[in-house]
């Protein structure tokens, strides 16, 4: 789950998210907001992502800021799910 969310939220191609669905999501306003544990359990969903899968929501209140600082400052809305799993990735991290 640490290893997913760092890749969903700081892994980049340009500053901008390396996943192309993170990046469309971001790009239009979303907050990275829930990594689910086994949430597809599909053969394919568990050869493609461990089974693991993101939430993306949209506060329309915040979608035109969140979208503004992700297009010009690179910065990704995430809910303290997903930061708190980024940093636990970093913590323990040897990468």
């Amino acid at each position: 789950m640490r290893l997913c969310a760092w890749y969903l939220y700081g892994e980049k191609r340009r500053g901008y998210a390396l996943n192309p669905v993170a990046n469309f999501h971001l790009q239009n306003g979303a907050t990275m907001w829930r990594l689910n544990w086994r949430a597809d359990t599909s053969p394919r969903g568990v050869a493609n992502s461990c089974g693991i899968m993101v939430n993306y929501r949209y506060f329309l209140s915040e979608t035109s800021r969140n979208s503004a600082l992700y297009l010009q400052n690179k910065v990704v809305a995430a809910s303290e799910q997903v930061l708190g799993l980024v940093s636990q990735f970093q913590k323990n991290s040897k990468l």
